[in-house]
């Protein structure tokens, strides 16, 4: 049995997935992934590291071929990564490590966020715990909300070194990606409560962010990520009324 697998899904990831893959193609015993059905050149680079690539649709539920992934490791631990997250040389050496326990079973990770060029420090973004690291057999995807974390069933514990994440390239790139989480909590929402999305969560979320995660230590970026995350919330409640309403 392999010591540690590498769980990775992807759908049109070629500006990303040449740096995750850089990062753990040298220590890691398999890399598993499961790849949307890219239009683009993914699947290459991948071949460059692994064989063991599966293809699959791309549903909008991403965490679905996420599990898919997971699924298909051997390894007595998974390590699930995105494709556009980096393991820094310090967590990787904390990882090896940490996967001779026999006593935790899960392993949260603190991930450091890049928005509008620059490391975020605060608002909610850093620490950003992830769970990552664990057992096989110990940790499932829910597949229900798009930020959802995988669920440990065990003891879990927390590593100290980074996992560097590039989410948004741009700012286009992050509006692209709000607008597919909107339409997710748009999706699962089942209540027709105008105030509650359209005024008291979006103010809670940016004065939460913005002033008690002191979101603005982190100057304009800050503001920026404060007030989009509040509008997360009238945007799919608009998406969800318009969608009830031709209906």
């Amino acid at each position: 049995m392999k010591t540690i697998s590498v769980a990775i899904a992807t759908y049109n990831e070629e500006a990303n997935l040449g740096r995750c893959l850089e990062s753990i193609g040298s220590w890691a015993d398999e890399i598993v992934l499961i790849d949307g059905s890219s239009t683009d050149k993914t699947v290459e680079i991948a071949e460059k590291y692994t064989d063991k690539i599966f293809i699959a649709d791309n549903p909008k539920m991403f965490h679905i071929n996420k599990q898919k992934a997971l699924d298909k490791c051997s390894g007595k631990w998974i390590l699930q990564l995105d494709a556009d997250e980096v393991v820094s040389k310090d967590l990787k050496q904390e990882i090896i490590k940490a996967i001779g326990s026999q006593s935790i079973d899960g392993y949260f990770i603190p991930r450091k966020n890049f928005f509008m060029g620059r490391w975020m420090r605060k608002g909610g973004l850093y620490p950003d715990y992830v769970v990552r690291l664990f057992q096989k057999g110990k940790g499932q995807l829910p597949c229900k909300d798009v930020h959802e974390q995988v669920e440990i069933t065990g003891k879990t514990d927390y590593l100290k070194h980074t996992l560097l994440h590039y989410p948004y390239p741009d700012f286009s790139k992050y509006l692209q990606k709000a607008d597919t989480y909107t339409s997710l909590t748009a999706k699962n929402l089942h209540e027709d409560k105008l105030a509650k999305y359209v005024i008291v969560r979006p103010i809670k979320t940016f004065l939460s962010i913005y002033f008690r995660h002191l979101g603005f230590l982190d100057g304009f970026p800050g503001f920026v990520w404060a007030f989009y995350s509040a509008l997360h919330y009238p945007i799919a409640y608009i998406k969800y009324w318009e969608k009830k309403n031709n209906n």
